[in-house]
């Protein structure tokens, strides 16, 4: 999504006479279910693979290729390929939209990777995942135990050495409050001191103040997108299919790690941190990484 599209004003839907419902996990899933959105993350997952910007944040924070890495909102599994050609054989990705499971699980048996675990898991709910290679002879599954079984959570405490929610994922899920259950799960599987990297948009952008501050006219006056939760929200459409995209401050972000037990280390943008190919730049506008730590217990 180019930046105009992504902080132009949400539209109104015109047909509403009756108030449209708000934006849900459920219309989220089936928005990232859509065929021309899994096109759209599918040509990426084969053609991106890792951002320059991406593999300098993981070689600084998992420095140790036996690290067990948890990544979140994996779609089709551009980042947890890149990641196992990277030398990290101990992942597990997971993804709430079953499309994007499907395909994340194609791309690594075309290209010969038999040991990646792939999940379809809410964040909000990381023990109602549901273990996709359960059957399968894809090595041990994350208790050690074996086999997947129904009804039991396979995603438990301190399990992982670090976490990842790459490409803006966290903020598409809807409500402040979800977003905040979502991190909160992230930390609870993940071992003290664990780095977690996480990225968004910036609402902070000075070239963006006129822009947003059309945008809270609307909300002062409730004349905003009703659909949308709280001001920084955006649904919006074209030819990837629809999105829903949260844009924090600085502020709600460092509020919200605060509150769920990550203390902040770093942030950088994209542009900082590197200088990508013209496919991902043609991917992705410009966003901002977030490095955090799980507190060390009793800090």
């Amino acid at each position: 999504m180019d930046k105009e599209t992504l902080n132009a004003p949400s539209p109104v839907p015109e047909s509403a006479t009756i108030a449209p419902p708000k934006i849900t996990s459920d219309i989220v899933r089936a928005d990232f279910n859509d065929v021309r959105t899994v096109i759209h993350y599918a040509r990426a997952a084969h053609f991106l693979g890792l951002w320059k910007s991406e593999k300098i944040l993981i070689d600084r924070y998992f420095p140790d290729r036996q690290a067990r890495l948890l990544e979140a909102g994996c779609g089709a599994g551009r980042v947890a390929v890149g990641l196992w050609h990277a030398g990290y054989h101990h992942v597990v990705a997971f993804d709430f939209a079953a499309e994007m499971i499907g395909q994340a699980e194609n791309l690594a048996q075309e290209q010969g990777i038999t040991r990646l675990t792939f999940l379809q898991a809410d964040a909000t709910n990381l023990c109602g995942a549901a273990d996709s290679s359960a059957g399968k002879d894809n090595g041990p599954h994350l208790d050690g135990t074996g086999p997947a079984s129904p009804g039991k959570c396979h995603l438990l405490y301190d399990t992982f050495d670090g976490a990842l929610f790459l490409f803006n994922g966290l903020m598409q899920i809807p409500g402040r409050e979800s977003r905040r259950t979502a991190l909160r799960e992230l930390h609870r599987v993940c071992r003290p001191d664990a780095p977690f990297i996480f990225t968004t948009h910036d609402r902070d952008d000075p070239a963006d103040v006129k822009q947003w501050a059309k945008e809270a006219e609307l909300w002062a006056r409730g004349a905003q997108d009703p659909r949308l939760h709280e001001f920084g929200d955006r649904y919006f459409s074209d030819e990837t299919g629809n999105t829903f995209m949260h844009l924090p401050d600085r502020k709600e972000v460092l509020e919200d790690m605060a509150a769920t037990g990550w203390t902040h280390v770093e942030n950088a943008t994209r542009n900082e941190l590197a200088s990508e190919t013209p496919r991902v730049r043609n991917f992705s506008d410009n966003c901002r990484f977030w490095v955090a730590r799980k507190a060390e217990a009793g800090a």
